[in-house]
């Protein structure tokens, strides 16, 4: 309804109140952690390119991508006090600040990329994008990356055979847990000490989706990936609610709608991605090997018990999800 509204405005005036946006002319930045050639990056140019075509050139987004601006954590903090006005979040940081974020990356939830999509477009989700505004951000939507695997230095037979290892983890008491039950020994790190982690042997292997194995190259540095799609990896792209009151409402209309356009492009870009960068990988002949939540014992079943207790809406998601 909201996207149809705005087009049918567009349609109906000169260019939906350039007037307005004229008095408003602004340069705005978006950041984001992933390098230039991830989708989430090229979406962020893509999103500028439509703001100067839709506002005549009166708008300019700049994108700051790689890290430019410092971590998630520093840049949540620059949309907080409004040095920064927008940017393509991953999960992390709301999942740090609010548990029910985490719900999100419960193990098996769903069962690829288009029940992802369709579950980031539930009422739950929704409800979860409305307690940004907490943290002094206005969410504009949910993205994705693709589906996790699992890339390992050695082989694993069984999921027995993880105990031990060390997996690169990100720091979320959700993911911790999931791995801490699997046996493995959950490693936090930062993206860009990635490689060399894995090079040196600090760890044994990741989560990690096809699009940054084949990107990366991570996949050179193993000997095996499981296809295991056992999590899903939203991204939220928000505005800093300070910037985002002082604009007038011609300009958040045109913004909100171009950011929801852009964010469908990337939800269906990876229907098509994660199989593609697959096939890319396979290959090179390196050992692509499917599996299933069997995979790993009793693990996934033990992790639902208890976060079931902890997020109480993690069962709406299941419902929605059609686990239930």
């Amino acid at each position: 309804m909201f996207r149809r509204t705005f087009l049918t405005t567009a349609a109906a005036g000169v260019g939906l109140g350039f007037t307005a946006l004229r008095a408003q002319a602004a340069t705005l930045r978006i950041g984001l952690i992933t390098p230039p050639a991830h989708q989430w990056s090229k979406s962020a140019e893509a999103l500028s390119a439509r703001l100067a075509a839709k506002s005549n050139g009166e708008l300019t987004l700049n994108v700051l991508a790689a890290g430019q601006l410092g971590s998630e954590s520093q840049m949540l903090q620059q949309l907080q006090t409004g040095a920064l006005d927008f940017a393509f979040l991953t999960i992390g940081e709301f999942a740090n600040r609010d548990a029910d974020f985490g719900a999100l990356l419960a193990p098996y939830l769903v069962r690829g990329i288009p029940e992802a999509r369709r579950l980031l477009a539930q009422p739950t989700a929704t409800e979860l994008l409305g307690k940004t505004r907490r943290m002094g951000m206005e969410g504009l939507g949910f993205g994705l990356a693709g589906m996790r695997q699992i890339l390992l230095r050695r082989p694993a037979v069984t999921g027995a055979d993880l105990a031990g290892r060390k997996i690169r983890s990100l720091p979320l008491p959700q993911e911790l847990d999931f791995w801490t039950k699997c046996g493995a020994t959950p490693t936090p790190l930062p993206l860009p000490a990635l490689y060399d982690a894995m090079s040196n042997g600090q760890i044994d292997g990741m989560q990690i989706d096809y699009e940054g194995a084949w990107n990366s190259r991570y996949f050179d540095l193993g000997q095996e990936m499981l296809a295991s799609d056992h999590m899903l990896f939203p991204m939220v792209a928000v505005a800093s609610a300070r910037r985002w009151q002082s604009f007038a409402p011609e300009m958040r209309m045109l913004i909100a709608a171009e950011i929801t356009a852009e964010i469908e492009n990337i939800l269906g870009a990876y229907e098509t991605l994660d199989p593609a960068y697959r096939g890319q990988i396979e290959a090179t002949g390196f050992a692509v090997h499917p599996v299933g939540p069997e995979f790993f014992g009793d693990a996934v079943n033990a992790w639902y018990d208890e976060w079931r207790v902890r997020t109480p809406l993690l069962t709406s998601l299941e419902a929605e999800a059609g686990r239930r």
